[in-house]
């Protein structure tokens, strides 16, 4: 069969090269893609994220068996829609269920029909009324951009005078909406799960790290490293998150007539009082997605085959051993704008000892160009997490290149 990945990412890299490992796989196509993705022979397709039409006619002259969105934009404006509109299989959301990362307000809503716990919030159009309430707040305080905002839509401000700022530039970069909410402090981590007629398939949980440098200190990105399992997330804790908040969830968006079908991304924190909602997003979480996917054992080509087709998908995971991604980053990001950047040839990426994944690149198989944002991600799977942090950062150190950054410390969460 013929795959359809879309989207352009080291996300989108990882699940179209598991993808392509299935017997059942003559071709794995990623539209639009990179140029990285062709040293594990993805089919890369030149159309943009945004022309629906033109996706729909290359499944449809491609005979594509079904199509995978990765990212959340296509998502949010109705890809899923389109292309069921047009007879083609495709897993995902539609465009009123994706609103669940689409608007935090929406998402709010939903947790509180369905009794899950979350932050406590307060929804502002306006700048005036936002900026008046922050007298009454305890600090620090997030505050978030109701809408889609690659992971960088969330500051948590200290003080009156950063969260004064950060309202005030929401409002100027045009963001209609913004929440205030409640800050909670607690172990966080990631659960992804499939979600297909009702029913919730988790996947391992993983911890992401989002703030730019070491220590966890700087701006929040999208995502800056990860690794699964997370060891201080006992296996109870999962199973109380599935009962207790991704049924309910599913349930309450059925009930408001937006069923859920796709991949559901929890972003959890573990408090004193409980598993609570930091966020929800629609499609699996980079960079979770590098560390997640490789650990199961059997066969992702026919997960999704088996989903799509109203069928129990049959998931095998790894249960030994630390699976370790970090992030590759072009200096300035998030907050300056970059410029390209030659990476190290192809070929001594190709000779290391991780698996990498290219996110932000132009150029060509022999030489890749970084083009700003986050570049690649190098995962390793190990006996044990320091082992994988030795090797990764081995390899890191080798092919290092002046105008690029990574943080050196991801996974010391579950060191210490």
């Amino acid at each position: 069969m013929k795959i359809l990945v879309i989207g352009s990412g080291a996300r989108e890299h990882v699940l179209a090269r598991e993808l392509a490992q299935s017997q059942r796989v003559e071709t794995v196509y990623c539209l639009p893609g990179n140029p990285g993705m062709t040293l594990d022979a993805i089919q890369t397709v030149a159309v943009e994220l945004t022309d629906f039409a033109g996706m729909i006619d290359f499944a449809q002259q491609n005979a594509i068996s079904y199509t995978i969105v990765g990212p959340e934009q296509p998502l949010v404006a109705g890809i899923v829609d389109a292309f069921q509109t047009a007879g083609l299989t495709i897993f995902g959301p539609t465009k009123a269920a994706a609103a669940l990362e689409g608007s935090k307000t929406f998402a709010k809503e939903i947790m509180a029909k369905a009794q899950v716990p979350t932050a406590g919030y307060q929804t502002f159009t306006t700048v005036t009324p936002a900026l008046a309430a922050l007298a009454a707040q305890n600090y620090p305080v997030v505050i978030k951009a109701d809408g889609l905002a690659a992971g960088k839509g969330v500051v948590i401000a200290p003080d009156l005078a950063v969260a004064t700022t950060t309202i005030e530039r929401f409002f100027e970069q045009g963001v209609t909406s913004i929440l205030m909410e409640d800050y909670l402090s607690g172990e966080e981590f990631s659960l992804m799960a499939l979600v297909a007629d009702g029913q919730v398939y988790p996947l391992p949980v993983a911890q992401d790290h989002k703030r730019a440098f070491e220590g966890d200190l700087g701006p929040n990105t999208g995502g800056m490293g990860a690794y699964c399992p997370v060891p201080q997330v006992s296996a109870a804790v999962v199973q109380e998150t599935v009962d207790q908040i991704l049924q309910p969830v599913v349930a309450a968006m059925a009930d408001v007539g937006t069923p859920f079908t796709g991949v559901l991304y929890a972003g959890l924190i573990a408090t004193k009082a409980g598993v609570k909602v930091i966020e929800f997003n629609v499609r699996f979480g980079d960079p979770e997605t590098q560390v997640v996917l490789p650990r199961m054992t059997g066969d992702w080509a026919q997960v999704f085959e088996q989903l799509v087709s109203h069928k129990t998908p049959t998931l095998t995971w790894q249960t030994d051993g630390m699976t370790l991604g970090v992030v590759v980053a072009a200096e300035g990001y998030p907050t300056e704008a970059t410029v390209p950047v030659e990476l190290a040839p192809t070929s001594q990426f190709q000779a290391a000892t991780s698996q990498f994944s290219f996110a932000g690149v132009a150029g060509t198989q022999d030489q890749l160009i970084g083009t700003g944002g986050r570049l690649l991600t190098a995962v390793v799977t190990a006996i044990d997490l320091p082992t994988a942090r030795q090797q990764v950062y081995a390899d890191l150190k080798a092919l290092a290149q002046p105008g690029t950054f990574y943080r050196q410390d991801i996974g010391h969460q579950a060191l210490t």
